[in-house]
């Protein structure tokens, strides 16, 4: 998981639910908050470079979890002085995950 690829994810998988599911029901709200938390459980360890996240950006052949987020293996962000900056702009993209989903819904619901 990275920046780059996040949101086109949650919006994709997001359509599937929106022309799959009735957003009324729970099994919508239970497939809506566990994609929602699976992704920014796994993104945020990630940055946050936890151990179990090792297999993760080592197979993406990044130098750790931040480095892979970041740069996605296109950018030269340097991810070993990320300031406040970069932590701020960073969190700003994780609050929207949910709204990225929730339009990949809205767009499967209009087909």
């Amino acid at each position: 998981m990275s920046f780059l690829i996040d949101p086109p994810w949650l919006y994709a998988t997001g359509r599937v639910y929106g022309r799959l599911m009735d957003e009324r029901t729970p099994a919508a709200l239970l497939a809506r908050t566990t994609t929602a938390g699976v992704f920014l459980a796994t993104s945020i360890s990630l940055y946050l470079n936890l151990p179990w996240t090792r297999p993760i950006w080592e197979r993406c052949r990044a130098e750790d979890g931040r480095d892979w987020m970041l740069n996605s293996g296109l950018f030269r962000i340097d991810h070993r002085r990320a300031g406040w900056r970069v932590h701020a702009a960073a969190a700003l993209l994780f609050a929207t995950y949910p709204w990225w989903l929730s339009l990949g819904e809205r767009a499967g619901r209009k087909r």
